[in-house]
């Protein structure tokens, strides 16, 4: 399940990292390559992911967990309780006397995450980074899934089931310690433990969204294509700058890098794309490519591509929207002037360039409410 190295049974510091020895803080940081990383961040704070209660955050506060930036490390910032750290960091533990100075194997800290949107689990990251000697000797995660907007008190109720995702297992300071997931359940909230105690940066949670079906035939007309709703991108032709992921996010773009930007194409009569799957099969109505703080490098042109059910026979994509011109750093609308039924979407860029984002405003068919409605009912249980 983990891709961590466990600590050494005789080394208690095994999974230390070096004191910092000034200079850039990330320089001795211990990445990692984790393939969910691809998929949407469900604890993605900008989306209304946040972490609801803790038990302590003496040092450092629980709402650093979910900063969609890298932790930063300023050597010199120290407040009345002590270094000032960029994640959630709590108190040392202590034992009942002090003829029993350790506290007991049983005792952690722990903190609640409330997702931003409910799904699948497929891995989880708990970042250590800038945490050297501080970090919890091991980590658990477990995930439950409650209904509505459930307070603090009502998910540590006797009757909440919660299940173990990530076993307790030992983690690495100044690290990213990735967990692959393999439970096939929908989950709304997760419970972060630290045994016993200390300090991490950043937590994330990747997976794939399972909207709940009776809220968007409530809403009518959404954005099907919205990472929110469990649109998600399929296949992109580059990646080089930025995951095309960002581009069915839904909020507004904040800076350039906050879209798809692929490399300069080089060779004549190629172009860059992205291919989407939908929430589910809808109609669409009307068009959004935004291609907002996108200047010298927004796609020349766009055009876009769908097909209804079988997006490996090239023969079934149709055109949706023709070959058409962008302008740099400017919301674009398109109206169509039928409505089209599809499950997926190819959105081609002419030659290459970068788009902030895109919305796909449709209905769901009948055919779409029930496939959500069977995904729905396969992973609540």
């Amino acid at each position: 399940m983990t891709t961590t190295p466990a600590a050494s049974s005789t080394d208690p510091h095994a999974n230390d990292a070096a004191p910092y020895g000034g200079g850039d803080p990330y320089a001795d940081y211990r990445g990692g390559d984790f393939a969910f990383t691809s998929l949407v961040d469900l604890a993605d704070r900008r989306f209304g992911a946040g972490v609801i209660a803790a038990n302590d955050e003496f040092f450092a506060e629980r709402e650093n967990l979910l900063k969609p930036e890298p932790a930063v490390f300023d050597p010199h910032h120290f407040g009345h309780k002590g270094k000032i750290m960029d994640g959630w960091e709590t108190r040392r533990r202590r034992g009942a006397d002090g003829d029993h100075p350790f506290p007991t194997d049983d005792e952690h800290d722990w903190a609640l995450i409330r997702l931003a949107v409910p799904g699948v689990i497929r891995g989880v990251i708990v970042d250590t980074a800038h945490f050297r000697g501080n970090y919890p000797q091991q980590v658990t995660v477990e995930a439950t899934s409650v209904p509505g907007s459930p307070s603090p008190e009502e998910l540590l109720a006797d009757d909440v089931k919660w299940e173990e995702i990530v076993p307790r297992t030992p983690v690495r300071g100044h690290a990213a310690n990735g967990f692959e997931v393999t439970a096939e359940r929908r989950f709304t909230h997760l419970r972060l433990k630290q045994h016993p105690d200390g300090g991490i940066a950043r937590f994330r949670v990747y997976g794939e969204v399972v909207a709940d079906p009776e809220w968007l035939e409530l809403l009518g007309t959404i954005d099907l294509a919205s990472v929110l709703n469990g649109g998600a991108v399929e296949d992109a032709s580059d990646r080089f700058y930025s995951s095309p992921t960002q581009i069915i996010q839904p909020d507004l773009s904040r800076k350039m890098d906050d879209g798809w930007e692929n490399r300069r194409r080089r060779v004549k009569g190629t172009n860059d794309w992205v291919r989407f799957r939908l929430a589910a099969q809808g109609e669409i109505r009307a068009i959004e490519i935004d291609t907002a703080y996108l200047k010298g490098n927004s796609a020349g042109w766009a055009a876009l591509y769908g097909c209804d059910g079988t997006p490996e026979d090239e023969s079934s994509w149709f055109e949706i929207l023709p070959k058409t011109k962008l302008q740099p750093d400017t919301p674009h609308r398109f109206a169509l002037p039928r409505r089209v039924t599809a499950t997926h979407i190819r959105l081609d860029v002419f030659p290459d360039g970068g788009l902030a984002r895109m919305r796909v405003h449709g209905e769901l068919t009948e055919a779409g409410r029930a496939e959500l409605r069977r995904r729905f009912d396969e992973v609540n249980g």
